[in-house]
């Protein structure tokens, strides 16, 4: 049981790993963004759609899973 768990653990570590590096930046590198904190972009959030949208939900739930993985390693190797 325990080597399964970590062999999907393992498997989902990568898969956050590439989600995370796939998401497209979001910052501003603009000089009064930087000395206001990007204040200014506070009303001008766009939803994101098609790609964007897709990797933030797959991210979302790669997380969950590594979360739900790591409890359930921890409880399998105390037991």
């Amino acid at each position: 049981m325990y080597n399964t768990l970590m062999t999907i653990f393992l498997i989902v570590c990568v898969v956050l790993i590439a989600c995370v590096m796939m998401q497209p930046a979001k910052t501003d590198n603009d000089a009064m963004s930087a000395l206001t904190g990007g204040a200014g972009d506070l009303f001008s959030r766009r939803k994101s759609r098609g790609f964007e949208a897709v990797m933030q939900i797959v991210t979302t739930i790669c997380g969950a899973l590594f979360f739900i993985l790591a409890l359930a390693l921890i409880y399998v190797s105390s037991h």
